[in-house]
């Protein structure tokens, strides 16, 4: 068994009288892709929010890189190896794919009266990264929002690369693609735990889990009901698990 990047153990979260996590373990090892499904209202969110210092636990632990942590923002989880790439990428459309890199940790030129943003420097990291990860029909300094959907998936995923991200947090990468795009994003991930990095993958898309994961885990009504590798279970097995219900073949 990979060696365990996070551990979160009994998970509680409350919203005054609605329990939306009751006691959830959860668990990703180093190199992993884990999948994490269920429908809306399961849990899902609340629990990577609670991950990433979006949100702060009722109660229980979390461990990151085998040490106890207590996440009190995102930049907390930032600055601990955890990257988040939301569906709607958080891409800003009218900057360019060198400065969306950047975004929000950007180099200054410092060689100037008033430091400015080292656009040089910018672009030369966004070409070597996109190369890197196979993004070469992308021109850094093109606008994101000439982009398909895939590519700024893609480009927020690589984001996370860049900054030496840990663990990637992906939440429905997927969405609104088509399938072309959907299966260029879908190789990008396995290409991330290529290069050392453990993602969570967030999704509705049963197939889409199955090509890439390497365990799926089931959350349903704020509880943990499955948590299995690939190989010990079906898609349909999968599907019961979400809707409690058995799916008629």
């Amino acid at each position: 068994m990979a060696k365990e990047l996070v551990k979160m153990k009994d998970i509680v979260k409350t919203y005054g009288k609605v329990e939306a996590l009751k006691g959830v373990d959860f668990n990703v090892g180093e190199e992993e892709i884990v999948g994490l499904v269920g429908d809306n209202g399961a849990g899902k969110s609340t629990l990577i929010e609670i991950l990433s210092g979006a949100q702060r636990p009722t109660s229980g632990k979390i461990w990151f890189e085998g040490e106890e942590v207590e996440f009190s923002s995102t930049k907390d989880g930032i600055n601990a190896g955890i990257e988040t790439v939301y569906q709607d990428a958080a891409l800003v459309g009218q900057l360019s794919v060198a400065r969306n890199l950047f975004l929000g940790r950007e180099p200054l030129n410092q060689s100037s009266f008033l430091p400015s943003l080292d656009e040089e420097y910018m672009n030369k990291q966004a070409v070597r990264l996109l190369q890197q990860v196979g993004l070469t029909s992308i021109d850094p300094t093109a606008r994101v929002d000439n982009l398909s959907g895939g590519q700024r998936q893609s480009i927020a995923i690589a984001r996370g690369i860049f900054f030496e991200a840990k663990l990637i947090i992906l939440d429905e990468p997927t969405n609104n693609l088509g399938v072309e795009e959907s299966r260029n994003v879908l190789e990008f991930v396995a290409e991330m735990k290529q290069q050392g990095h453990s993602s969570i993958f967030i999704t509705h898309n049963i197939r889409h889990i199955y090509k890439v994961a390497d365990r799926i885990v089931v959350l349903r009504d704020g509880e943990k009901v499955g948590d299995l590798t690939k190989e010990d279970t079906t898609m349909e097995e999968i599907e019961e698990m979400i809707t409690g219900l058995e799916v008629m073949g």
